[in-house]
């Protein structure tokens, strides 16, 4: 099925994406909007406000697109993919209504109890004292969640009381739970409202700094798979988180048809999601295709079409996938930006193994600059976690970015190091 493929979004997620997508022999041809600086290196890039359903539909219309691909999740939530069906366009993302389920945090909890999904116990809180009385009841460790979108940054981890509850008032609602013991794992699942097809687990790193250190940030670094994870943990994922969520949102009205994203605690108690997005994380989106050997343009139009049912199984390389995020100076405080970035080009010359996928990037009288926090993925692929994390270190070593930061442990632990 030969397709002209419109990729909606401008970070490494959509850099990964528009990667996968250009190796595809089906797709014919490619385009992003906005994209960035890399993803141009791929795609045809074109302006739009990615929040504008209707100015996102009509650039669909003009290209002649046969399929949209809605990357972040603030388009979602806006409707955009619903603007881009309406248009009779395929579409891969939910709509607006069923991307609530990470627009809002609170609905979520609502979805999971209906479903039986297991996850953290929890309050909803408007007001001060809600919010005195959640916090008293969990106790230290808080964990506090803005309940809208907040890019990855709207949740707060503390031992700290006062710094708790003034994340707690600062947001218009919150939701605040227990804190969740072991290790996390991320579980993307394509799906079309009914069939579940689950991916490859990945752990990413949400702390800025080595040793899980620092402020949250949207993630540091990432890898798969995960060697020291239960076997079964994929079918269990799938049977008793991913498929109860979608039967839930199905019996509900608003089916969920796209990507399906769980963020799972391993805990003494068993799984426990932590939280669900609409759409495919950043950095582990980054790892996960590195490793999936399927076209993806035919699996993602799959879950657009309600096909899924019928779509061949899932193939995987053997090997591993690992990703170094280069952040920019004060990240993830207030980032500087206008920084030029140099080694780009030694990166493309000299890994054979490893590559540079773009996020807060632009181009400036013909330099490469920073322009957000997270500024660079450097992923890399290996026979194994330790040689696929050697290539990326390797690569992120020639790149130059005055103030830029990075984690130097990401997947240190599982490659046994």
């Amino acid at each position: 099925m030969r397709v002209k493929v419109l990729v909606i979004g401008g970070g490494a997620r959509e850099h990964a994406l528009c990667r996968s997508l250009s190796l595809d022999p089906d797709v014919t041809s490619l385009h992003c909007a906005p994209g960035n600086a890399g993803i141009g290196g791929v795609a045809e890039l074109h302006q739009v406000d990615a929040l504008d359903g209707a100015a996102v539909a009509e650039l669909a219309v003009s290209l002649g697109a046969d399929f949209v691909i809605v990357g972040p999740e603030a388009p979602l939530v806006a409707g955009v993919a619903d603007a881009v069906r309406a248009r009779g366009i395929d579409c891969f993302g939910p709509t607006a209504r069923a991307a609530e389920l990470e627009g809002s945090k609170a609905f979520a909890k609502d979805v999971m109890a209906a479903a039986g999904v297991p996850t953290a116990r929890s309050y909803v809180c408007t007001t001060a004292d809600e919010v005195d009385v959640a916090l008293d009841a969990f106790g230290a460790p808080y964990v506090v969640k803005d309940d809208g979108l907040a890019a990855g940054k709207g949740v707060v981890v503390t031992g700290d009381l006062a710094t708790a509850r003034a994340h707690a008032l600062s947001c218009d609602r919150v939701v605040i739970e227990e804190f969740l013991d072991g290790p996390e794992v991320s579980l993307f699942a394509v799906t079309d409202g009914e069939t579940v097809v689950p991916l490859q687990p990945a752990q990413d790193f949400k702390r800025a700094l080595d040793d899980d250190e620092g402020p949250n940030t949207g993630g540091m670094g990432a890898y798969s798979p995960l060697p020291w994870a239960d076997p079964k943990l994929v079918d269990e994922v799938e049977r008793t988180v991913l498929q109860p969520t979608v039967d839930e949102l199905r019996r509900r009205g608003t089916p969920f048809a796209g990507l399906l994203y769980a963020g799972l605690a391993i805990t003494s108690r068993g799984v426990r999601v932590i939280e669900f997005n609409a759409r495919f994380g950043d950095p582990e989106t980054q790892v996960v295709l590195a490793r999936l050997k399927t076209p993806l343009a035919g699996l993602l139009r799959a879950a657009a079409t309600g096909q899924l049912a019928a779509f061949p199984r899932l193939r995987w390389s053997d090997g591993a996938a690992v990703t170094v995020v280069i952040a920019s100076y004060n990240y993830p405080d207030t980032p500087r930006t206008g920084d030029p970035i140099s080694g780009l080009a030694d990166v493309a010359e000299k890994d054979e193994h490893a590559y540079v996928l773009h996020a807060g990037t632009r181009e400036d009288d013909g330099r490469i600059v920073s322009a957000g926090g997270r500024v660079l993925s450097v992923t890399a692929t290996g026979s194994d976690l330790a040689k696929a994390r050697d290539r990326a270190y390797r690569a992120v070593d020639r790149i130059g970015l005055d103030g830029g930061h990075h984690r130097t442990d990401i997947a240190a632990k599982a490659a046994g190091l």
